[in-house]
């Protein structure tokens, strides 16, 4: 059960300091606090853990500074939608919406290789009034022998770079809890020019220690990639690790499943599963075209199936796109041969804007449906 309270409830009065004493005499009950800061004002609610079935939803809208109830009806108690739950579905970082009602295009370099190449990025990025890219200064790979990106050398630089050309957001992977001081250290040497999503890919879905700590991190939003061979509920759940930490600035990433499956594309496509994560959960949901598809083929049509699934993922509501570009592909240090090349990105951006249209016009013959629906009735 979440009690919400009234926006801007002071701890220190006596309202709540009420009401934390009767929730503490209950017997078999837990409270766990967490505040939402928002531009304007704060909301806290508070999470009961226990016996709440016996509770009474008007009992407890009736205790001190409780503006609303929530009974928690699904596994996941902090980031699921719940029977009655108006809770928001957003959540702004930076500037930057991050929402399941609009849509961020995260193009950039899958790994930092030269400030030449990423000013080049940026500025097509801020020439086109895109605010978010994605650099890959720490990468995990599979290959011990594979570069494994520049790490903490390249942040400064990255960071100012993303100021000069007023990037709001870079989405950056990591693995460790000294890749987030790292981070951390150069955004203050550097003054603060940027933010930094910081990202969890699929090798550490389930590495719970890493999510506690990133969890327990209160500057940066999380992408939660979906581990690549575990279930959808499994990833949600480590989705729910995050938040049951404290941070529920999540965002969840759908990259492709590890099948043989899913042959010739490098993973099987799962963006069908756009809209069930937007259903179970109040997370926006990101689409990995680059690593589902891994490669530059294209149809007859002469369409690239990297524009056909993101296409598709895009008509089905997704959030945020996370799509590999390099200035110039061959010399790329990791993921060179499925990289996008620059003089397609507004060919890119137009097919997305052409998706998301139809996605924006499905939704609105939907809405008359119902509307038609309920008349009849």
């Amino acid at each position: 059960m979440i009690l919400i309270l009234q926006a801007d409830t002071d701890k220190n009065g006596g309202d709540f300091r009420q009401l934390m004493d009767h929730l503490s005499n209950m017997k078999n009950i837990k409270t766990r606090i967490h505040d939402e800061v928002g531009a304007q004002q704060t909301l806290t609610e508070v999470y009961l853990v226990g016996d709440t079935a016996t509770l009474q939803i008007e009992d407890m809208e009736n205790l001190p500074c409780v503006e609303r109830v929530v009974r928690v009806s699904e596994e996941y108690r902090v980031l699921g939608r719940h029977q009655d739950d108006n809770r928001p579905t957003h959540f702004e970082y930076n500037g930057v919406r991050f929402g399941q009602d609009n849509l961020n295009i995260f193009a950039g370099l899958c790994a930092v290789d030269n400030p030449q190449h990423v000013e080049m990025m940026m500025q097509a990025l801020q020439e086109r009034g895109l605010p978010c890219t994605r650099m890959g200064a720490y990468k995990p790979r599979t290959n011990p022998y594979s570069f494994q990106g520049h790490g903490k050398s390249c942040l400064t630089w990255v960071f100012e770079l993303a100021g000069k050309f007023d990037i709001k957001v870079i989405a950056m992977e990591v693995t460790h809890d000294s890749h987030v001081r790292e981070i951390h250290e150069a955004l203050e040497v550097t003054g603060h020019p940027t933010g930094v999503l910081l990202q969890v890919g699929t090798r550490n879905t389930q590495n719970f220690e890493l999510l506690k700590v990133i969890g327990r991190e209160p500057d940066f939003p999380v992408l939660l990639k979906r581990g690549f061979g575990i279930t959808l509920e499994e990833s949600l759940n480590a989705a729910e690790y995050l938040a049951s930490e404290g941070n529920r600035r999540v965002v969840f990433g759908l990259r492709g499943m590890k099948t043989n499956m899913g042959d010739p594309h490098r993973n099987f496509v799962d963006f069908s599963h756009v809209p069930v994560v937007k259903r179970l959960t109040r997370m926006p949901v990101c689409i990995d075209p680059s690593h589902s598809v891994g490669s530059r083929d294209e149809t007859p049509c002469g369409i690239l199936d990297v524009f056909h699934v993101t296409a598709q993922g895009v008509i089905a509501g997704a959030n945020m796109i996370l799509v590999d570009f390099h200035p110039v592909p061959g010399k790329a240090l990791v993921d060179g041969p499925q990289a996008l090349r620059m003089d397609e990105l507004d060919y890119f951006l137009e097919d997305v804007r052409i998706a998301r249209e139809a996605y924006e016009q499905r939704v609105a013959l939907a809405a008359a449906h119902r509307k038609q629906q309920a008349s009849a009735a």
